[in-house]
């Protein structure tokens, strides 16, 4: 059998004219220059892998191992890169490496025919992903319509999927709620509430009512009391809904509240800008503990004798957070098991991110 001789040469492995029709053309490797082919390695090692080509460099022939060796010594995480194009390329894919390692293309596509339809990025489980890392590449994906995916490699070479896109850029991150609360409780004078060690308490039973049978704040203490959490409690006081006091009668201005609810819980702040923005989004935000997230949120809750399933968990995270994969893979597969959507939430100052990750099947 013929192989086609290829050349080491920089950072390629580079064929003569006859490699263009052969590789390129047939099967979309590589890519033309100077009537040359220019592969990556991992394209070079795949071919190799399958008998196609000869890979030679200064004058002696590289056999499987010894390339691939050699590639890993010229290329971060190589290994990495090749059990993720291999998969995909024996899924029928025809793939392209790229800035953000592989660019792939749908089915019945190909290289100088088609666009390439996703843009994918090869981490092993074991490596932390800067929050500012990962929307540059999501955004520079979306910002020419690719999709973006995340090919997570873990300790046994298996490799899992992920569709990483921003939540409010999809069509589908508003919420239903006309008012974010009661029109009744605008008409009333503000009514008292009280800050105690750890939550806010509502001793006005009308308002309390309206609250929470009306817009799902807050949990009924007893039938007269209603018992909120500080993010609940700040942004009704905010809306002239509560005036908010401290145990000893002292009324508190908002930024004295603030101050003591990031006493009791020190990502209040953080949490807060985004219930705030949820809140005005239309949606029903509420503690997502259960759940190991900040939020569980509803697009809509018209009554508490009928309250549907929430949408989706948030989890809110700093410019400076890292995702650590094997806890972000557990969140993504818990909001998955329990059909919810899975976002992480960060305010950037000017505007809040909402970074949505879903499992797929490629």
């Amino acid at each position: 059998m013929s192989f086609l001789k290829t050349q080491i040469k920089g950072n390629y492995v580079v064929g003569e004219a006859e490699a263009v029709t052969a590789l390129y053309e047939t099967g979309g490797f590589g890519r033309p220059r100077d009537g040359s082919l220019q592969l990556r390695f991992v394209e070079a090692a795949y071919l190799l892998s399958r008998n196609k080509i000869e890979i030679f460099k200064s004058g002696k022939e590289l056999d499987f191992d010894s390339f691939i060796q050699f590639a890993a010594q010229q290329e971060d995480f190589f290994e990495l890169k090749f059990i993720v194009y291999k998969d995909l390329k024996e899924r029928g894919y025809y793939v392209q490496s790229s800035a953000t390692d592989f660019r792939v293309y749908p089915r019945g596509g190909k290289p100088g025919k088609t666009s390439a339809k996703s843009y994918v990025y090869v981490r092993s489980e074991r490596m932390p992903i800067p929050f500012s890392e990962l929307t540059a590449l999501m955004n520079e994906a979306q910002n020419v319509r690719k999709q973006f995916i995340l090919a997570v490699v873990d300790e046994e070479s298996d490799i899992t999927f992920y569709d990483v896109k921003r939540a409010d850029a999809v069509g589908n991150f508003e919420g239903g709620m006309v008012l974010p609360y009661p029109e009744d409780v605008k008409k009333k004078t503000p009514a008292k509430a009280v800050l105690f060690k750890e939550r806010v308490i509502l001793a006005d039973k009308e308002t309390a009512d309206l609250l929470y049978n009306r817009a799902f704040f807050g949990k009924m203490m007893d039938e007269e009391r209603l018992l909120l959490s500080l993010p609940e409690a700040q942004y009704l006081a905010e809306n002239g809904v509560l005036e908010l006091y401290d145990m000893d009668g002292k009324a508190l201005s908002l930024e004295e509240f603030s101050k003591s609810a990031s006493l009791i819980d020190s990502e209040f702040l953080k949490k807060y800008t985004i219930y705030k923005e949820l809140k005005e989004k239309g949606f029903v935000p509420k503690t997502g503990f259960k759940f190991g997230t900040h939020f569980r949120v509803y697009r809509k809750v018209d009554s508490l004798d009928k309250i549907p399933h929430s949408e989706f968990l948030l989890h809110v995270v700093s410019l400076e957070f890292e995702f650590k994969l094997p806890a972000t893979s557990g969140a993504i597969r818990l909001a998955n098991s329990v059909r919810k959507r899975m976002i992480y939430a960060a305010d950037l100052g000017s505007r809040r991110e909402y970074i949505e990750f879903e499992r797929i099947k490629m």
